[in-house]
């Protein structure tokens, strides 16, 4: 549970808070807004069940904390997300803010409606909060060196070795999921992303749903902040491929785990802000990637700096687009877009 928020000074010396994930989160809990809006109540935490999105014969919908944090993945039509873009896609609402919205409300959690203040007390006792909500996977790996293939594969990004070893990026050779060993093909890509004692394994050539797993890192880790200069505009990458091609061509850029608000905590919010001139955030520019980017930056006050339409639907990045264009190319588009002055 995120036990952070934000207060505006009212003029009468009350304080408001703001309405955003984490303050949601500080009353309840993702599980609890998984269960509030599930049509069904016998579904569980890692196992298929039937989908809320349409009337179906076999499970295709699963509720899992593989990544630390409490998602869904609807597998027939890709949908997926944390509990947030779960209530988004379910009554199909246009804005996030539309979605936090009718959570206060429907919880009574007060914190811009005034309507049965403190219903979310009387919601949450009718049941107990699986264990497993908060558990974090166990991941362990044995590293090895870095093959030929994967070094080739970084060196399309304008990576070295060296870069690598900065960032923490390693070849693994073992990996162990829960102290169970986790299958990898020997003829496989795989690169372990180690975030202060947790991994993010990413395995490029996979599917979506699986390029990421297994994976531990907590959702609002960071990284990069000591980049920031509060005398320069700072860049936020969502990913940190991203991160490691945007600044070949400008310094002072950080990443986050993904492209969700729940993503950012008020520590990483205040500090950006803190220690910037002016904030971008540059997602991805496809559509989902798109309404990521409005979310973010209307909620926080950041500016757009996505790549440019014209590239989709091939690249919708910054790292693939230095990898086809170059790194000349991205570093006209922070001019142009007035990052870079």
């Amino acid at each position: 549970m995120v036990g952070s928020f934000y207060f505006h000074t009212m003029i009468t010396g009350e304080r408001r808070i703001k309405l955003t994930p984490q303050t949601i989160l500080h009353k309840i809990t993702e599980y609890d807004i998984f269960r509030y809006y599930m049509p069904t109540k016998d579904w569980q935490i890692n196992q298929a069940t039937l989908s809320p999105f349409r009337k179906e014969e076999h499970p295709s919908f699963l509720i899992g904390n593989k990544h630390g944090n409490l998602s869904f993945v609807d597998f027939s039509d890709n949908k997926h997300g944390d509990c947030f873009e779960f209530v988004k896609c379910l009554f199909d609402l246009h804005s996030m803010d539309d979605v936090l919205k009718l959570i206060d409300h429907d919880f009574g959690l007060g914190i811009v409606s005034m309507e049965t203040i403190g219903e979310y007390k009387k919601i949450v006792s009718g049941y107990k909060q699986p264990d497993d909500v908060k558990r974090y996977s166990i991941i362990q790996a044995i590293t090895r060196k870095f093959t030929r293939e994967e070094l080739a594969y970084w060196n399309m990004y304008h990576q070295s070795l060296d870069d690598l070893r900065e960032n923490y990026i390693y070849s693994i050779k073992t990996l162990f999921f829960n102290k169970s060993k986790f299958p990898l093909p020997d003829n496989e890509l795989r690169f372990g992303y180690l975030y202060d004692g947790h991994w993010k394994i990413y395995r490029p050539f996979l599917d979506k749903k699986n390029k990421w797993v297994p994976n531990n890192v907590p959702l609002t880790m960071s990284y990069g902040l000591k980049n920031l200069s509060k005398e320069k505009n700072t860049l936020i990458c969502k990913s940190l491929k991203d991160y490691m091609v945007c600044r070949k061509v400008y310094e002072n850029v950080c990443h986050v785990q993904n492209e969700s608000l729940a993503a950012f905590s008020e520590e990483t919010i205040s500090y950006i802000k803190e220690n910037s001139k002016e904030v971008f955030y540059g997602g991805d520019s496809d559509v989902p990637g798109k309404a990521a980017s409005w979310a973010i930056t209307e909620t926080f006050g950041f500016k757009h700096i996505n790549p440019p339409d014209r590239l989709l639907p091939n690249i919708k990045d910054f790292a693939d687009w230095g990898r086809v264009e170059g790194l000349e190319a991205i570093e006209e588009h922070f001019v142009k877009k007035g990052l870079i002055i």
